[in-house]
């Protein structure tokens, strides 16, 4: 009977020593830090109005080029092959007159952006020219379209989060300090394409490009705000190597120079 106590202590020592270990197993005890949700933790602010800025190849951008005329886009044979084919009377009449106005080269369309929040998870990006919408999604992923869309389907992730003089947010972390800011850009990956042109005189990609790119935002010295949109389009069905361009964007204070308007074939 003298004994009973110490086999007690005993027993409850044993079991407070493996409670811990099964609740971690089945509760995830300590509970993990939730992670900020997406627009929380943007290092950078994308919304507002924004308007290209054609800093090169205006005479691919700003006109449509001749037919034949590829220059600096690394197409293959059948690229080239299907690039001489290009037909906007054909396109015209078979309702693809926004071959030219897909994620792969909408960025390269002189136009005005309108970047929202459409909730916490999805980056909204409206664009006048060819009144073509694209909806970035952060964390959970709504299901893929059932069909290819011009703006195919696209999965953004912050990269590079900092704070200047901390450590690295890995998507969790508190607001900045103060005197600190954020630093980082986003990353976009769209695949599910419906198949278009890189410029508008029928320079091909096909339904099995993968579209990667890099948003970033910096102020100039005269307080003027920039982003700059990097594109790399990977295609082996029509380019020898992937294709790699930069656009520019300038905020506007407004709407103001907003013009919806129709894909034009030509």
């Amino acid at each position: 009977m003298k004994r009973t106590p110490i086999v007690l202590a005993m027993a409850v020592a044993a079991l407070s020593l493996a409670l811990p270990a099964r609740l971690v197993a089945q509760f995830g005890y300590p509970p993990p830090e939730r992670p900020a949700n997406p627009r929380s933790i943007a290092p950078i602010d994308l919304t507002g109005y924004w308007v290209s800025v054609v800093t090169e190849d205006w005479r691919f951008r700003m006109i449509t080029p001749d037919k034949g005329d590829y220059a600096s886009v690394p197409l293959n044979s059948e690229g080239k092959r299907v690039a001489d084919t290009w037909d906007p009377a054909s396109d015209e009449a078979r309702g693809n007159q926004c071959r030219s106005y897909g994620a792969a080269a909408i960025m390269r369309v002189p136009a005005h952006l309108h970047i929202t929040w459409e909730n916490d998870t999805t980056l909204r990006i409206d664009v006048d020219a060819g009144t073509q919408t694209r909806l970035l999604h952060f964390g959970e992923l709504p299901p893929q379209p059932a069909v290819p869309q011009w703006q195919g389907y696209s999965v953004a992730t912050w990269e590079g989060l900092r704070q200047q003089g901390g450590a690295n947010l890995r998507g969790f972390g508190a607001a900045p300090g103060e005197g600190q800011t954020r630093e980082g850009y986003m990353k976009v990956i769209t695949t599910q394409l419906r198949p278009g042109y890189l410029r508008k005189n029928g320079v091909p990609y096909s339904a099995n490009a993968v579209v990667e790119e890099f948003f970033d935002s910096f102020k100039a010295p005269d307080e003027q705000m920039w982003v700059v949109v990097t594109t790399i389009v990977t295609d082996p069905q029509y380019l020898s190597e992937p294709f790699i361009t930069s656009s520019h964007f300038k905020k506007l204070p407004d709407a103001s120079g907003w013009n919806s308007s129709a894909c034009t074939s030509k």
